[in-house]
């Protein structure tokens, strides 16, 4: 008999995943329009990398933990 259990890492994954592309995109656009929120450290961008760490991690959890997947 086949299980159909999806591990919760896989919609904990897609959830970053998401996530990360809509900070990162904020962050782009914010770069592209040159208007950037009154903080200390806005030189360092960090809507852009912090998009762009979620997304990558995001994208490793779902990918590990996808369902279908042979083996553990």
């Amino acid at each position: 008999m086949h299980s159909s259990r999806v591990s919760i890492w896989f919609f904990i994954g897609i959830l970053l995943a998401v996530y990360g592309a809509l900070i990162a995109s904020y962050g782009c656009i914010e770069l592209a329009t040159k208007h950037s929120a009154h903080v200390v450290l806005a030189n360092l961008h960090a809507p852009v990398w912090w998009g762009g760490l979620l997304g990558i991690l995001g994208l490793f959890y779902a990918i590990k933990f996808r369902p279908g997947r042979s083996g553990k």
